[in-house]
């Protein structure tokens, strides 16, 4: 097929699938000898020839393509840049309103017996969230949403519910007053309805998946709109996070994921967010760590099924051999048997890493993960 499409697509296009088709078959070398043959690369294919560039263990050249790859994606898609002064401003603004005093005066929908209903999967992008949707899908009583961008999109029907000179969140407390706490039902509703265009909320399962990253900055929103929902929170060391959100095309979480410096800001900025709404809104969420789940996977598995009330599964076990295509970078990741291959990945990029270290530490500390400072 590769040779076929040779005749007719642009060589760059098909020298990279060629070349990504050949890593995913262990022929490392020989993919790696198509992109250096191809002189120059754009960044999609800088970023896979850092990939193998690792595979191989060639760390300093990895990280080298990973970040002049990052840095040509940004060119290429305009001149993307991330904000951190306005996605402070924003975080801040956020955590000013919702407070435990605000909260409780925020309405609350009731629950929809009628149609399946969310199951939200947070957590950072690469941290292992498509891993268990995949788990999760693979249940009779699952289906797969993927990254589904209706709970962002309640911000903007906040703004057109309650319009005038208090931007969000400070419009919501228009929601306080008794006229006005319909809104949390519209959510509800705005939600599912946009759900059910996907075909997610009427297929005969008791859950479907919602696995955007990030959508953990709208969680006040989230228990607005769903207020017994079952959360999912993945957690996997900020570090190895960091080089695998580097390493990969990644546009969520406004443009954080094309600098370094960026990814590691961002991560912070959003742990210290979700810290405050955990403080104020006490979530009844299940926790996972992403190496517990490596290490022993039928406890943790049995432990997830346990908490949204689902009766064990052996295809839970066996998510492998679904044959549903995962559409995000970790896709052929879930298509293969469980292993620790991206466990402590950062060690290789230690020194790269270490003046991130200060900024990402109070997160490492809370979800008990160690920086030695060294290689491996």
């Amino acid at each position: 097929m590769l040779d076929r499409a040779q005749a007719v697509s642009s060589a760059g296009e098909v020298n990279l699938l060629r070349a990504s088709y050949l890593s995913r078959a262990g022929r490392l070398e020989e993919a790696l000898a198509i992109l250096d043959a191809a002189g120059t690369l754009a960044g999609d294919g800088q970023l896979e020839r850092g990939r193998l560039h690792e595979r191989l263990g060639r760390y300093p050249q990895a990280w080298q393509d990973f970040v002049e790859g990052k840095r040509k994606l940004a060119t290429e898609g305009g001149g993307l840049q991330y904000r951190a002064d306005a996605v402070d401003k924003f975080f801040a603004q956020l955590a000013q309103f919702f407070t435990r005093e605000n909260i409780k005066l925020l309405p609350r929908a009731k629950p929809r017996t009628d149609v399946m209903q969310p199951i939200f999967i947070l957590g950072f992008p690469r941290s292992g969230t498509t891993l268990i949707e995949q788990i999760l899908c693979s249940h009779s009583a699952v289906q797969a949403g993927g990254e589904l961008t209706f709970l962002g999109e309640l911000r903007k029907l906040a703004n057109q519910l309650f319009p005038g000179p208090e931007p969000f969140p400070e419009n919501l407390a228009q929601s306080w007053t008794a006229d006005h706490r319909y809104a949390a039902t519209v959510f509800r509703d705005y939600y599912l309805a946009r759900a059910e265009e996907y075909g997610l909320v009427n297929s005969g399962k008791v859950f479907f998946t919602d696995k955007m990253p990030f959508n953990e900055i709208y969680l006040p929103l989230l228990k607005m709109a769903f207020p017994q929902a079952k959360i999912i929170w993945m957690v996997r060391h900020p570090l190895d996070v960091c080089v695998s959100m580097l390493s990969n095309n990644m546009t969520h979480g406004f443009n954080c994921g094309f600098r370094i410096e960026d990814i590691a800001h961002h991560l912070a900025a959003v742990f210290e967010l979700v810290e405050h709404y955990r403080g104020q809104l006490a979530p009844a969420d299940l926790a996972l760590r992403y190496e517990s789940l490596v290490e022993d996977q039928s406890t943790q598995t049995r432990r997830l099924l346990d908490y949204l009330g689902l009766p064990f599964e052996e295809a839970c076990l066996r998510f492998h051999e679904n044959r549903r295509y995962a559409p995000t970078p970790s896709y052929a990741q879930v298509a293969e048997k469980l292993n620790n291959r991206s466990i402590n990945r950062h060690a290789h990029y230690a020194q790269a890493l270490k003046p991130f270290v200060p900024r990402l530490e109070p997160m490492m500390t809370a979800y008990g993960y160690a920086w030695n400072g060294h290689g491996p």
